[in-house]
């Protein structure tokens, strides 16, 4: 094979002989002065007396910027080739994206915006929303608890007392429908806190015992209210563009706190003559609630306190109610998210709000059963403190769904065929443990998979 030797931009005659692969025997290639003067600009003669740049002559395809050609030797199947490159410098075609403006336009549209939060306005942010999901909380372990009175108290019997738990949900529905238009129109500050001064009339309406139609419909009140709440809360959070996860497991572990302390209040309760008392003290958390919202978010948009620094989304004409609505709906991950929230949220509510009259019934327990209901959702508590930084490190959140599962299912077996009251407790208690991170684990995927116009959109 012969040596094939490049010569750019030089009149030189071609080099046809081999070069031996040693490089210290390698032969010099002649190069004629001349040549390689014609490439180069004369800048020291520009410097000479008498030098004339209008009667220069400067070939035309050089220009003043370029720079003396090199010799550049390389080895290519074991023969040697030398090449005389052109080492002029070359325009740059493009500018380096330096700046952030640049950098952000190409930036993946979903990945969070650099935060310009000051650490101390996102602490009290989330300290804010954390107490208001610890009511949602507070609201959830109540039920349970009070579920036997309520029968007592009414006379009436498994499937109309159910109808409680119907209700809410349709409520909750409800909320999260209407979440989107709320949030348009009157913004973040307005919903949320309109939606927590709902709930301070739904717990006064409780707490006189009405009849049980009015009892129903003071639940559904109540549980449209906790939707806008919730809705509200997750979506601020997950647009915080710090420290997602760990806000997202500070948050969701604050309700479980909600719920662990209420069953004990609520237990306390169900043995006196005025039980639904209860719900004033629900009305007093959440008046305090009620306080912190106006206090820290005054009303306002969150995107006065997040504003929206991506320059595609400031740019892009943003959606109206209706088609937010519609390109909501067609997300498909939107509907996988939403039925997977559906099976997890019924589990969690099912096994606080039936396991207190489970064991009274199966297992014979007496009034202070109801702080089983309170081991369930401290487990839930403990589970999104303790097993969500684990399952970030070591598992993995696919395999945590599968993993967590098979073991809360095992459990649940242990209690309908383990005659044991107190076994039956524990194994609550780790069920919860289990179940924990879950929600915590889905918002964080739903805040990944769905684009952020439509997670802080109207809010």
């Amino acid at each position: 094979m012969s040596t094939v030797t490049t010569l750019i931009g030089l009149q030189t005659p071609s080099i046809d002989e081999k070069v031996p692969s040693n490089s210290s025997d390698r032969p010099k290639t002649p190069v004629s002065n001349s040549s390689v003067a014609s490439r180069v600009p004369s800048e020291a003669a520009s410097q000479a007396p008498g030098f004339d740049a209008k009667n220069s002559v400067t070939p035309p395809h050089h220009n003043r910027t370029q720079q003396p050609s090199a010799i550049r030797i390389r080895e290519h199947h074991g023969l040697s080739e030398i090449e005389l490159e052109d080492m002029r410098a070359q325009p740059i075609s493009e500018p380096l994206a330096t700046s952030s403006s640049t950098v952000t336009e190409k930036m993946d549209p979903n990945s969070p915006p650099e935060s310009n939060m000051p650490i101390r306005d996102e602490r009290i942010y989330l300290a804010t929303l954390s107490y208001n999901l610890a009511t949602a909380g507070w609201n959830d372990g109540t039920l349970g608890p009070l579920l036997p009175r309520i029968q007592e108290h009414y006379r009436i019997g498994y499937t109309v007392v159910s109808m409680l738990f119907v209700v809410g949900c349709a409520g909750f529905i409800v909320g999260a429908l209407s979440n989107v238009y709320l949030s348009e129109k009157i913004g973040f500050g307005k919903t949320i806190t309109l939606a927590a001064a709902s709930q301070i009339i739904a717990y006064t309406m409780l707490a006189v015992a009405p009849p049980y139609p009015v009892f129903c419909l003071a639940l559904f009140f109540n549980g449209w209210a906790l939707s806008l709440q919730d809705a509200g809360s997750n979506s601020f959070v997950a647009s915080i563009p710090r420290n997602e996860k760990v806000n997202m497991g500070i948050l969701h572990a604050l309700y479980g706190v909600g719920a662990f302390i209420s069953p004990f209040i609520a237990t306390q309760f169900s043995q006196q003559k005025q039980w639904s008392f209860n719900y004033l003290i629900s009305a007093g958390i959440s008046i305090i609630n009620v306080a912190l919202l106006l206090y820290v978010f005054r009303l306002k948009r969150q995107s006065h306190f997040i504003p929206e620094t991506n320059h595609s989304e400031q740019t892009e004409q943003q959606p109206t109610s209706d088609n937010l609505y519609k390109q909501i709906f067609k997300q498909k991950s939107v509907h996988i998210m939403a039925f997977f929230i559906l099976v997890y949220v019924g589990v969690e509510v099912t096994i606080g709000g039936w396991i207190v009259t489970y064991l009274v019934r199966e297992r014979g327990g007496g009034s202070s059963v109801g702080y089983v209901s309170a081991g369930f959702f401290g487990g839930l508590t403990l589970g999104r403190l303790v097993l969500l930084p684990v399952n970030d490190m070591k598992i993995g959140h696919k395999r945590v769904v599968y993993v967590y599962s098979i073991l809360a299912i095992a459990l649940q077996f242990t209690i309908w065929f383990v005659p044991n009251l107190i076994g039956n407790a524990v194994a609550v208690s780790l069920v919860g443990l289990l179940l924990g991170p879950f929600y915590p684990i889905a918002m964080n995927v739903i805040a990944g998979l769905v684009p952020r116009r439509y997670i802080t959109s109207g809010t």
